[in-house]
């Protein structure tokens, strides 16, 4: 890869980055514009040639009701074929009614073709109990031929803690099973102003699967946890997650990288070194409430292994 600063941002005023490695050779990115309005994806050859591609809003926000308000963390991932786009939204009487949703690619270039609606994602039959309040951050992953879908929920509105729940899905947009709840704020890291679990992004290393997440409010609170569990065992099983004490990745105010987190996992150009795409804000007196100051920018950020695997986060 080409070397970029960890400080230096490769998309700026991009919060909740996520880059897709498509088969093309292209990184297809995507995140949350300031706005809150619209789905915007660019790509390029490089990580460095991000920043400058050109843009293209794939979609935009309806006017009223569902998918009117708060546009929040998209995610780009091709799947049997197809380009899927997953993504929070709520509605302009009731902005903190937050839900997943889907869109589909009709054609094979997701920067010009169509898009359509798929709705909001669909919870396993018989479950009454899964997207039903506060939901938010899903995201897709394989592991042993099973496809998953892990996201973020509060129960009891916006003020609740925010868990982060684990599901096997049964199409793009249907879930298999009933929710399993991956974690929730147990430690004191998790629970600055407010109580939360959100943003998973995961990695795979020697036998293990690593889910990070993002912990706390999103000022300079803002921090990445993780969880591991060995890649054969029954993910939707309590036992088989451990979760990290402390945070793997939080504010460094000698760089001056405030508020690290919500990240998402690509590979460098080479093809083999795996890279952190995060945010985080080069200050920290925001004024007003972070969730709308703009500049959580985009950066990267090379993963480093520890003797036995684990995913080691570091700035450079």
């Amino acid at each position: 890869m080409e070397k970029t600063a960890t400080n230096k941002p490769i998309v700026e005023q991009r919060a909740d980055p996520f880059i897709y490695k498509h088969t093309d050779g292209y990184y297809y990115f995507t995140g949350s514009v300031p706005s809150y309005d619209v789905i915007e994806l660019r790509r390029a050859k490089s990580i460095n040639e991000l920043q400058e591609a050109e843009t293209f809003n794939v979609w935009h926000k309806h006017k009223t009701g569902p998918m009117s308000q708060h546009i929040w963390a998209p995610e780009i991932h091709y799947l049997d074929g197809k380009w899927y786009v997953y993504f929070a939204a709520s509605e302009v009487d009731d902005i903190w009614k937050l839900r997943p949703y889907v869109i589909e690619c009709k054609g094979q270039d997701p920067l010009k073709d169509e898009w359509i609606e798929l709705g909001q994602m669909q919870p396993a039959d018989g479950d009454n109990k899964t997207f039903i309040d506060f939901s938010l951050d899903g995201t897709v992953f394989e592991n042993n031929g099973k496809r998953y879908f892990c996201w973020a929920e509060k129960t009891g509105g916006q003020f609740a803690a925010s868990n982060l729940y684990l599901a096997e899905m049964e199409s793009p947009i249907k879930l298999k099973t009933a929710q399993f709840m991956l974690t929730t704020p147990d430690y004191d890291w998790e629970r600055i102003d407010f109580w939360v679990n959100e943003g998973p992004a995961v990695i795979k290393n020697k036998g293990k699967i690593y889910i990070t997440f993002s912990a706390s409010a999103t000022g300079a609170c803002y921090c990445m946890g993780m969880m591991e569990a060995d890649s054969v065992s029954d993910l939707l099983n309590r036992n088989s997650w451990k979760k990290s004490r402390y945070p793997v990745l939080e504010t460094d105010y000698e760089k001056r990288i405030f508020g690290p987190g919500h990240n998402s996992f690509t590979v460098a150009e080479d093809g083999e070194t795996p890279l952190s795409i995060y945010h985080a804000r080069d200050y920290d007196e925001i004024v007003g409430d972070p969730l709308y100051d703009p500049n959580r920018h985009a950066r990267v950020m090379e993963v480093k292994f520890d003797d036995i695997g684990k995913p080691i986060f570091e700035f450079y």
